[in-house]
């Protein structure tokens, strides 16, 4: 069998994710014909049907489904290689740090302090995404650290974690849930994510988002769009408790989900990495993280001994 080609790979990918000839024609900007003859062709190649193909549907067969787990790895690390020879070969090389905005859990900024005591020698790019978007970021190269919600479904990727937090559902003031001391996953069914997906199965994982925001959807981008669409009703979202202590609002309630496991913010990098600047960044942030876990819970204590 001759070797695999990434063309060939990045044809497969996206028709596997977009289920749809069509789609994933206009997507890699060639003609549908010869996309399928690619596919094809791919096929014949390997010897096993990737994909089933009805006049109403396409879906992935077994092996399909393990081409794509594959050929996105494959993929990532081809393009990661570009990017970090080029990342290399600057003359001001930085660290390349992945995070959803705000949430942080607070401690960036120390630990950007922590890091640059340490004089690694490289500046730090803050590489900036939507949720679910870092793990992706860290594997094809545009970052080389980063800070990840529950990273542990993502491969490729070594991680530390840093806190626990409960996650926390907001919804509009006005819908019926509103009222309720807590709910449990299944009283939000009927409402949806800002990805489109259905609010009762949780919040997403890093390895579903990938499939997730490739699909084409109207969802919301930034924070004060989310907060927008949920004061309208619009829909849910899910946020991790520190995130919602610093933006209360009066048109969202904020309420504890009594059977969804608490979100985990981790510092998480490529499993190759042999970086002495991602080492030194991950220091600084377990070192940041221990240091304000202990300040709680003196805090707590004392305010407990206060009570007392």
């Amino acid at each position: 069998m001759n070797e695999l080609e990434t063309r060939q790979l990045r044809y497969f990918v996206a028709v596997a994710e977009e289920l749809n000839f069509g789609r994933a024609a206009e997507r890699l900007g060639i003609a549908q014909p010869p996309l399928s003859r690619a596919i094809r062709m791919l096929e014949r190649q390997l010897g096993v049907a990737l994909l089933e193909r009805t006049t109403r549907r396409v879906r992935l067969t077994p092996s399909g489904e393990v081409l794509l787990r594959d050929a996105r790895t494959a993929l990532d690390a081809v393009t990661a290689a570009a990017r970090r020879a080029r990342h290399a070969g600057e003359t001001t090389p930085q660290l390349r740090v992945a995070l959803k905005a705000d949430v942080d859990g607070g401690l960036l900024p120390r630990i950007l302090e922590a890091y640059a005591a340490q004089q690694t020698g490289q500046p730090v790019a803050l590489v900036l995404g939507r949720y679910g978007e870092q793990a992706a970021a860290l594997l094809d190269g545009r970052a080389d650290v980063g800070l990840l919600l529950d990273p542990a479904g993502a491969r490729g990727l070594d991680f530390e974690p840093l806190r626990t937090e409960p996650f926390l559902v907001a919804v509009a003031a006005t819908d019926p849930l509103a009222g309720n001391s807590e709910v449990c996953l299944a009283d939000l069914a009927g409402r949806t994510m800002p990805g489109g997906e259905p609010a009762d199965q949780g919040p997403v994982s890093e390895d579903r988002c990938r499939f997730i925001q490739s699909e084409r959807s109207s969802a919301a981008s930034d924070l004060p769009e989310i907060f927008r669409l949920i004061e309208l009703g619009s829909i849910v979202c899910f946020f991790p408790v520190s995130l919602t202590d610093r933006y209360p609002r009066p048109d969202i309630v904020y309420l504890p989900v009594k059977d969804l496991p608490p979100a985990t913010l981790a510092v998480a990098w490529p499993q190759d990495s042999r970086s002495p600047a991602v080492a030194a960044f991950v220091r600084a942030a377990t070192a940041t993280a221990a240091a304000a876990a202990t300040a709680a819970a003196a805090t707590a204590a004392g305010v407990a001994a206060a009570q007392g």
